[in-house]
C-alpha cells in the first residue's frame, strides 16, 4: 500500500473513532465538581468529629496524693 493512501485511511479512521468516542464521554466538569464538593463535605465532617471527640475527652489532671 502506498504511504499516502495508508496515511489517508489512517486519518479517516482515526477521525471516525474520535467522533464516535465523544458519545461515551461523561461531562468532566460536572463530575469533577461533584467529586470535589463531596471531598469538601467529608473533610468538614471529619474535622467536626475531631472537635467533638476532643471536647468530650477528659483531660488529664495533675495527680495529688492524699
Amino acid at each position: 500500500m502506498h504511504a499516502d493512501v495508508h496515511h489517508l485511511l489512517h486519518t479517516v479512521t482515526a477521525a471516525e473513532l474520535h467522533s464516535r468516542a465523544g458519545e461515551f464521554r461523561l461531562p468532566r466538569a460536572g463530575l469533577r465538581t461533584r467529586v470535589g464538593w463531596t471531598l469538601v463535605e467529608v473533610g468538614l465532617r471529619l474535622t467536626a468529629q475531631g472537635r467533638e471527640a476532643a471536647a468530650t475527652t477528659p483531660r488529664a489532671t495533675a495527680f495529688h496524693p492524699a
